[in-house]
């Protein structure tokens, strides 16, 4: 029994980590994303065909 007991408790940190760690890495993503789609916008007058 404490095996298991055991077993969930380091499961469940380890969840918690990687959710935290997938919450960070998809502001970030998200972030750049849109820094990225507002210098292309800023941008776009200088371009020509």
């Amino acid at each position: 029994m404490e095996k298991a007991y055991k077993t969930m408790t380091s499961a469940g940190a380890a969840n918690i980590v990687v959710g935290i760690i997938m919450i960070v890495a998809g502001l970030t993503a998200g972030i750049i994303t849109v820094v990225q789609g507002g210098r292309l916008l800023k941008n776009k007058g200088g371009i020509t065909f």
